[in-house]
């Protein structure tokens, strides 16, 4: 790609970061320039969140029908996995993973709750 021909659209990310790419000047060597953006990337980001704000809206319509319970819901919003969550929180997968269930969650001890809500705040605030 000739530097002239750098995209520089407008994306949701171009007034926090720029991207690297490489180009060629006019005699024809590779350097680098920063884009603004490109509409294709743009577009594919967009689609990616409101893939993932559906999970999100699914996530909560599940809690308030006492499907899953509000660990499923706080995983979703903050994009984790169980892996990821897991290690926020000490706790082991298969654990959290068992929580999911509303009345296991209901079942967790004064102990371990206040010990994961004090993880999980650590989250939010980050």
């Amino acid at each position: 790609m000739k530097k002239e021909e750098l995209p520089q659209d407008e994306s949701p990310l171009a007034s926090m970061t720029r991207e690297l790419m490489y180009v060629k000047d006019k005699e024809g060597k590779y350097t680098t320039d920063l884009s603004t953006g490109w509409d294709v990337k743009k577009n594919a980001l967009d689609n990616a969140w409101d893939d993932i704000n559906e999970r999100i809206a699914a996530a909560s319509l599940a809690v308030k029908k006492g499907e899953k319970s509000p660990i499923y819901y706080f995983m979703e919003l903050r994009i984790m996995d169980f892996p990821v969550l897991s290690g926020y929180t000490g706790f082991w997968a298969f654990t959290i993973k068992r929580h999911m269930k509303p009345k296991v969650f209901e079942s967790l001890s004064e102990k371990n709750w206040q010990y994961m809500q004090k993880h999980l705040i650590s989250v939010l605030r980050n």
